[in-house]
């Protein structure tokens, strides 16, 4: 224990002397927290405003066109501009920057509303969509779809409209702009309660948590090697002391460094995104805190261990660098971290499987919005904890075998 208590000071204090190391800890997944969840804010929020303006041209100027023009403006998704008079018009400010979207309404929009596609045997000229080819798919498809919607909404009222007519019906000379209610609401399922879907400081959080845990390659990377350079891991091997107790010897302080990480990153989602106008953090409580701190302790684990690893095959601070800041970025790019898992195709939802990163997103996942309890979380904590286990067995045949 004396020879322990002594390793640990002397970590602590190496430690305490890399700036730019723990600059790399702390300050970097702050930044990443903050940016990511402000700029990923509006897509985690079903019905926010996007800030895509479109416009309106309106050839037909029918009571009809000028209806769906008015319910495409309450959807408020997109900003709506001052519509142009022409095509040709709308397709200047459009290469101009002006705005990305504008919606033609043909000539004969209103006649034609019941008979689409020329179902009474007469060509009906379609609406046209002009897009900046620069606008993400995504943004467009979702354009139509409101677009869709609309007329959909229109169509139906009208139809409402003629049959009253049509079998004697009190009508109004116009049918009513009616406001149709949302049906669907979207909930998360967790397991004792259902709420509405995460927000994206509850999906960055955990996962630039991950990602700045496993960072400490960094830092135990350059103390292990320049130990080495120096002769200090030969002169302690000289005196007696296992190669296992030098690990032992590491693990506990930057094991603590990645439990401030926690607690920093926590507070930062909880306190500090709300100041730049994002949601705060809901973490969970009672037994829920305790299974967080555990999947944060496994991460721990594994993170350190891995890094052990990289700072036992390098040789010199350039290759651990390169080794573990390449590495750590591959995982996170695999694992979850820097692109939703969910909006991966299938095999790269297959290949993150195999990404201990994604094993640390997984767990706080189930945390913090499923509510699972210790048994949904295990499976996670064996691979971390498997991992962790294999790295360090590996470390130490190779210092072993170097030293040999």
């Amino acid at each position: 224990m004396t020879r322990l208590t002594a390793l640990w000071t002397k970590e602590t204090l190496a430690l305490l002397r890399d700036r730019h190391g723990l600059a790399a800890l702390f300050v970097m997944p702050v930044i990443f927290i903050l940016v990511m969840t402000m700029a990923l804010h509006d897509a985690f929020m079903p019905g926010a405003a996007i800030d895509v303006a479109y416009a309106i041209v309106d050839l037909d100027g029918s009571p009809h066109s000028q209806s769906l023009a008015r319910r495409l403006g309450k959807t408020g998704s997109f900003r709506r501009v001052a519509d142009p008079a022409t095509t040709d018009a709308a397709r200047a400010d459009i290469r101009a920057g002006r705005y990305a979207l504008a919606l033609v309404l043909p000539k004969g929009f209103g006649e034609r509303l019941l008979t689409p596609a020329g179902a009474d045997g007469q060509a009906t000229e379609a609406l046209t969509l002009m897009v900046d080819p620069t606008l993400n798919p995504a943004l467009q498809l979702a354009f139509r779809n409101q677009t869709s919607a609309a007329l959909g909404m229109l169509r139906a009222d009208e139809l409402t409209h003629s049959a009253g007519k049509l079998f004697g019906l009190p009508t109004s000379a116009r049918p009513a702009e009616r406001d149709w209610p949302d049906e669907i609401v979207s909930t998360a399922v967790q397991n004792d309660r259902s709420i509405r879907p995460p927000s994206s400081v509850q999906q960055n959080v955990p996962a630039w948590l991950v990602f700045a845990m496993f960072f400490v390659v960094i830092p135990i990377s350059a103390i292990l090697i320049t130990e080495r350079q120096q002769g200090t891991l030969q002169r302690l091997a000289a005196m007696g002391l296992p190669f296992r107790f030098l690990l032992l010897g590491k693990l506990l302080p930057f094991f603590v460094v990645n439990q401030i990480q926690a607690v920093l990153m926590v507070a930062v989602g909880i306190w500090g995104v709300p100041l730049f106008g994002g949601e705060a953090l809901a973490m969970p409580t009672g037994a829920g805190l305790l299974h967080w701190w555990l999947v944060a302790a496994a991460v721990s684990l594994a993170a350190v261990a891995c890094a052990l690893l990289v700072a036992s095959l390098a040789q010199t601070t350039q290759q651990s660098t390169i080794i573990g800041g390449v590495g750590n970025i591959l995982m996170a790019a695999i694992g979850g971290i820097m692109v939703p898992k969910f909006m991966m195709p299938g095999a790269m939802q297959t290949l993150a499987e195999w990404s201990p990163m994604a094993w640390a997103l997984n767990g706080f996942h189930t945390v913090m919005l499923r509510h699972g309890d210790f048994a949904a979380i295990l499976p996670d904590l064996v691979k971390l904890l498997a991992c962790a286990a294999l790295a360090l067995a590996a470390a130490t045949w190779l210092n072993r075998r170097q030293t040999a």
